[in-house]
């Protein structure tokens, strides 16, 4: 197969070109900027694109033209304090890529997508892809990725002949992200030192959001549904999600440390402050999903991928925090460079 990789320097595009090449096929990557030669990324032919530019679809069609597959997995982070440029980049950067594929005739596109697409959680007992994906109104993640949903409602009635696959997984993790997860989401508050504590269940005591519980799967894993998505031509959601549950319980046994709940409201309000002062990249909307997401049953990602995880999210815990305390990152790539 040839697949076309947008957004194929950042965590899951370079996982996916990591499985995409190792399963012997061709790649085409986009990235706004491409990534330094070294490593898998050398196994790609790059082009350095800006979806938000004068003449993006074009450029990108173009580059498309011919491929089995175009996954879709280009997304900003930040700026999380210019709302405006985050839904240039997420929302009509999507655009661009529909508009792309459907000139160029590609039949198949996976998109990821997020559990953040999904409305907030009304009990613990894990949802199927038929809980509404209508976002959470206080997080500009959550709303553009329930934005890009109803877009694609539109094209798949529009272009039925293209199969579009929707793949929502929970947080989306690996040892090679840590850089980035530090720079986008903890910033300089946070030094590897901590997280080193952290890891060996040194630091004693860690306070964590009363209601946090969360689900995480490997980016590796990612990758696998992705290309069995593509060759399968698999249409319609999927969630993605690895066990156990990542709650105070798991958090405690995977580091060591004892873990007491903060009351949810106080919490967030020091979020928000730190937010405003610009000395935390994460925003408050961030916060919201981390205590307020569903949980997600896999049983159709099973069904129709054959796909389980071979990776246990406490294992996808303990390699990010180590990647973390040893500040690992790709230095060949803009996004997950340390």
């Amino acid at each position: 197969m040839r697949i076309v990789i947008v957004g194929g320097s950042g965590n899951i595009g370079t996982a996916v070109l990591r499985a995409a090449l190792a399963a012997g096929h061709t790649v085409d990557a986009v990235s706004r900027r491409a990534p330094a030669p070294g490593g898998v990324y050398d196994g790609a032919t790059w082009r350095p694109l800006d979806l938000t530019a004068a003449g993006a679809v074009a450029e990108l069609a173009d580059l498309v033209r011919g491929a089995d597959a175009v996954v879709h997995a280009a997304w900003a982070l930040q700026p999380t304090h210019d709302r405006d440029r985050l839904r240039e980049v997420n929302v009509e950067g999507t655009r661009v890529v529909l508009e792309a594929v459907a000139r160029a005739g590609v039949p198949s596109l996976v998109y990821l997508s997020s559990v953040g697409a999904y409305a907030p959680r009304t009990s613990l007992e894990p949802v199927d892809e038929q809980w509404p994906v209508t976002g959470m109104p206080t997080s500009a993640y959550s709303e553009d990725k329930a934005a890009v949903e109803s877009i694609l409602d539109e094209f798949e009635t529009d272009f039925p002949t293209i199969a579009v696959t929707r793949l929502r997984p929970g947080l989306v993790l690996q040892r090679d992200a840590a850089a980035e997860i530090q720079r986008y989401f903890v910033g300089p508050l946070a030094p590897r030192k901590l997280w080193d504590l952290l890891r060996r269940g040194r630091l004693g005591v860690l306070p964590l959001p009363k209601d946090l519980v969360v689900q995480v799967v490997h980016s590796d894993d990612v990758a696998s549904a992705v290309l069995t998505a593509a060759e399968r031509l698999v249409r319609g959601a999927v969630n993605l999600a690895a066990a156990p549950v990542i709650n105070h319980d798991a958090i405690a046994r995977t580091t060591g440390n004892r873990v007491i709940a903060v009351p949810s409201r106080p919490l967030r309000s020091a979020v928000t402050l730190a937010w405003r002062a610009r000395a935390l990249p994460t925003s408050p909307g961030w916060y919201d999903l981390a205590t307020s997401v569903p949980l997600l049953r896999t049983d159709r990602a099973a069904d129709v991928l054959d796909w389980a995880p071979t990776h246990t999210a406490t294992e996808v815990v303990a390699e990010l925090l180590a990647g973390m305390a040893d500040g690992e990152g790709v230095e060949a790539s803009p996004a997950l460079r340390p």
